[in-house]
């Protein structure tokens, strides 16, 4: 059997404050196949783990228990190059973009730190093409965004400009945590897009963070339900969509609004008070 791009092997987070407990991953388990790529979603609503997921995949926060593996190596017993390598390999997409960039440095500060972190190019021309190469992938040209400041550009703007700073890196995953929550339809439409053709054209998988099952269902291969910070159903995305197992997975999928006038959305569906019994197709 080759060897995952990344396995997540029983992950457990639990933070502890004041004597209380709260635990924000339960055994977790995940792996990301290393060849063909993929987009493999996380989804559940608001608190059930899935950022806290995607934060120790990105070695934002440490897990209390399990490990997790990228190319067969646990993340723990990396040495310095190899996190550099990891870095490089693992890009990160977020729900804000305009978060992550310094309001006072020009767009084109992004691409000049990444180039120069990871060596990219030896000179300045190398790396001008390197940058409009990135850009053109995303729909945009440097002559057009690169001497702009963050606030100038459209939330959309700035969300592809975050899809073309992780290309101009040729990752082999990218985590995108909620990337087209915070942007309208027609924009929402053109980022999946770009997600599809990353995955197709350029061999790089995804691991989709969202609560939002209808776009999961267009462009995700597999997909893992959490809730309460445990897996409760996994499988393809289509199968598990079309045929929900888990009374959670039913009613996260019975909440996605149908475009009838004649159907009423209905809204007073509570969450079950059950344990996390996963379903595994």
């Amino acid at each position: 059997m080759p060897e995952p791009l990344l396995d997540v092997r029983q992950a457990t987070k639990v933070y502890a404050k004041s004597g209380e407990s709260t635990t924000a991953l339960s055994g977790v388990d995940l792996v990301v196949p290393g060849d063909p790529a993929t987009i493999t979603t996380i989804a559940g609503e608001s608190g059930s783990g899935k950022t806290t997921l995607a934060d120790a995949i990105l070695g934002f926060t440490t897990l209390t228990h399990g490990e997790i593996r990228y190319r067969g190596k646990d993340l723990r017993t990396l040495d310095r190059n190899q996190q550099l390598a990891y870095r490089r390999e693992v890009q990160a997409i977020f729900q804000d973009p305009f978060g992550v960039y310094n309001p006072f440095y020009r767009i084109r500060h992004v691409f000049d730190v990444a180039i120069k972190r990871f060596r990219l190019a030896s000179n300045a021309r190398a790396a001008r093409e390197l940058i409009e190469d990135a850009l053109r992938v995303v729909g945009m040209r440097g002559e057009e965004v690169l001497d702009k400041h963050p606030h100038q550009l459209s939330g959309g703007q700035r969300q592809r400009m975050m899809m073309a700073r992780a290309y101009l890196l040729k990752p082999r995953l990218i985590v995108a945590d909620e990337p087209v929550s915070m942007v309208d339809a027609s924009l929402r439409a053109m980022i999946l897009d770009i997600m599809l053709r990353l995955r197709d054209e350029h061999g790089i998988s995804f691991l989709y963070i969202t609560h939002d099952l209808s776009t999961a269902y267009q462009i995700g291969d597999d997909i893992c339900i959490l809730y309460r910070g445990a897996v409760v159903e996994r499988g393809d995305t289509r199968q598990v969509i079309d045929n929900p197992q888990h009374e959670y997975s039913k009613l996260l999928i019975s909440s996605i609004p149908v475009p009838d006038p004649d159907i009423r959305w209905d809204t007073s569906a509570g969450v079950p008070d059950t344990d996390a019994h996963p379903h595994t197709r």
